[in-house]
């Protein structure tokens, strides 16, 4: 019954998920949170972890949880779930490629998806520094390290060095990683 549940549940993220990586996190959230497979605080360590590791984070998000619910075999059926669509679309897309996009109406879908994927993954990202970066305990209001971090990097980028020199992003996921060593200790 599980691996039904892991192909039903990762089949719908891969066969609804638009604008890559960060646009599917809100319904891998649903789908997760929906089946009681991960609960608010793992499934953003789960991100945080799936966005540093190499492969796509519907695939790495998928594998984990698979595996978490089902061992080795859950792992298969979920990341199978997850990449089946798109290889399904991918090869018909291919065969019709070139007349869709002369036509207006998908051209005008296409661009009218845009702005809605941003402001998805603006909505799921400022949820989640609010969900795990303010807490209220005692009447007091509590700010995680979290925040800081955020402050501190939005503050870095917003001067507009990141444009003349360019960023690693082994840098960044680094000084993440210490950061985070900084804050929450190990």
């Amino acid at each position: 019954m599980i691996l039904f549940e892991l192909f039903i549940g990762f089949l719908k993220v891969g066969c609804f998920a638009f604008g890559g990586a960060y646009g599917a996190i809100p319904l891998i959230r649903d789908v997760v949170l929906s089946y009681g497979w991960l609960d608010d605080e793992m499934l953003t360590y789960m991100i945080a972890v799936s966005e540093s590791t190499p492969g796509p984070i519907m695939v790495n998000m998928a594998t984990y949880v698979g595996s978490s619910q089902a061992g080795f075999l859950g792992s298969l059926v979920a990341t199978l779930a997850v990449v089946l669509p798109s290889f399904i679309i991918i090869l018909l897309v291919t065969a019709i490629l070139k007349a869709v996009l002369k036509n207006p109406y998908v051209r005008a879908v296409l661009r009218g998806l845009k702005p809605c994927m941003i402001g998805i993954i603006l909505a799921t990202g400022v949820y989640m520094i609010i969900r795990n970066g303010i807490v209220i305990q005692d009447s007091v209001l509590l700010v995680r390290p979290l925040i800081l971090t955020l402050v501190l990097g939005a503050i870095y980028f917003g001067s507009g060095k990141t444009k003349k020199s360019g960023v690693s992003p082994i840098l960044l996921i680094c000084l993440s990683a210490l950061a985070g060593i900084a804050a929450y200790g190990f």
